[in-house]
């Protein structure tokens, strides 16, 4: 077997060639069948189809949210901005209550809804697919709403910020590791 075909199969080289695609990063929140309110961070999210308004991420078989997700109806993505690395972490975390103390709202459809996001996508569950040691769950998007504040980025293990050049929006984009969290109301 060849050197290439041996790193594919190495988990550590293999975990480490997917970190250097850098990623957005979400929060992906629904309500369980009991009523709680559940959530969990994820940079498995991306977009499928314009016409019908669809993504997709995925969730690993393993997670405790799974069921909430796989059982649920609908759900919302969360695009976290530069200044929500804390939260990303919050809701990466097992076991506590992630919504204690976070002034949430409801959909229309009891999903919570975090605020202070880039992005939110508020889906409706239309598919579900196997994915080895995954499931991955495509939405229609219902509604949807957006701001222009800074994205929080992952790549290589670790959060990172997005910089604009000094030539604005068309201007060099250029990632550099956060040191310090933006502070913003929002």
């Amino acid at each position: 077997m060849s050197k290439e075909m041996t790193s594919l199969l190495d988990p550590g080289m293999f975990r480490a060639a997917l970190g250097a695609f850098t990623t957005g990063v979400t929060i992906v929140t629904t309500r369980a069948k009991d009523g709680r309110a559940v959530g969990v961070t994820a940079n498995s999210f991306n977009s499928v189809s314009l016409d019908p308004p669809m993504v997709l991420w995925s969730l690993s078989k393993r997670a405790y949210s799974l069921t909430a997700f796989t059982e649920g109806e609908h759900w919302a993505v969360h695009v976290l901005a530069a200044d929500q690395e804390a939260l990303s972490r919050r809701f990466a975390s097992p076991g506590e209550d992630k919504f204690a103390g976070i002034d949430y709202a409801d959909s229309s459809e009891g999903v919570p809804l975090l605020p202070c996001c880039v992005a939110r996508f508020h889906c409706k569950t239309t598919f579900q697919y196997e994915g080895g040691d995954h499931v991955i769950l495509v939405g229609e998007v219902t509604a949807f709403d957006h701001s222009d504040r800074a994205p929080l980025v992952f790549h290589a293990g670790r959060y990172v910020r997005v910089e604009q050049g000094a030539s604005g929006g068309q201007g060099h984009v250029s990632v550099l590791a956060q040191r310090n969290l933006l502070r913003s109301s929002c």
